[in-house]
C-alpha cells in the first residue's frame, strides 16, 4: 500500500503543481485555479506561520509515507526533491524556494487578471 501510496503522490503533487501554474490558461479551469493557489499560498504562509515557511499539506503526508518506506533522507520541499528525482540535478533549496514563490505569485496574478477578465465579460 505504501509503495502505492508513493506513487500517487508523486504523481498527484507533480499535476498540482503544474495545475497551479498553468490551470488559468483553459477558461474551464481557471475558477477551480484560483481556488487552488489560493489554498496553496494560505498553506505556504498561513500554515507556514506554525509549520514553517512553505509548508504543503501532501509533501507532509509524502514524505510520512516514504519513511515508512525506509526513506528519511528526504529533504525540506517537494520541489528539490522532484527536480533531483526528475533530473538527478542536486539543485539550491534556496533559489528553488525563490522561483517557487516568484512563479506562485505569476500564475495567481494571471489567474486573478484571466477570471477578472472573464467576470467582466460577463457582465
Amino acid at each position: 500500500m505504501y509503495a502505492f501510496l508513493d506513487k500517487f503522490f508523486f504523481v498527484f503533487h507533480s499535476f498540482l503543481i503544474v495545475f497551479n501554474l498553468f490551470g488559468w490558461i483553459w477558461k474551464k479551469t481557471r475558477k477551480t485555479n484560483l481556488a487552488v493557489l489560493f489554498l496553496t499560498a494560505f498553506s505556504w504562509f498561513g500554515l507556514g506561520l506554525f509549520y514553517g515557511f512553505g509548508y504543503c499539506p501532501c509533501t507532509d503526508w509524502h514524505w510520512q509515507v516514504r519513511m515508512e518506506l525506509g526513506h528519511y533522507d528526504m529533504p525540506p520541499s517537494y520541489l528539490t526533491f522532484l527536480i533531483k528525482s526528475l533530473s538527478g540535478f542536486e539543485a539550491n533549496k534556496t533559489m528553488v524556494d525563490i522561483f517557487a514563490v516568484i512563479f506562485l505569485f505569476l500564475a495567481f496574478f494571471a489567474s486573478l487578471y484571466t477570471n477578472i477578465r472573464d467576470y467582466r465579460k460577463k457582465q
